[in-house]
């Protein structure tokens, strides 16, 4: 889960036409947040000829243990600042 996570906010999102950030509204009460995406072929590792135009969206999920959308933000806030502290540590290399 944390290497799709990884690959969702370091390749595939910043791909995305104009994109400006996530959305906080979409948690939804729970901690859990759901995010669409128009077009799968961010992806770099999808095939685009084997991909049917009907298929192309897609919906994300990430289920957490939060019990409220608090504890969900905090969770992700947690998640984003261990990926910048890793991509810190990797350009100092």
């Amino acid at each position: 889960m944390y290497e799709f996570l990884d690959r969702l906010i370091n390749v595939a999102l910043p791909r995305v036409r104009d994109f400006a950030g996530v959305s906080t509204k979409s948690f939804d009460g729970r901690g859990n947040y759901t995010l669409g995406l128009r077009d799968q072929l961010i992806f770099p590792e999808i095939d685009y000829a084997k991909v049917g135009q009907a298929e192309r969206a897609v919906n994300v999920t990430i289920v957490t243990t939060a019990r409220d959308d608090n504890q969900g933000t905090g969770a992700a806030q947690e998640f984003w600042n261990a990926v910048q502290a890793v991509r810190t540590v990797l350009s100092i290399w």
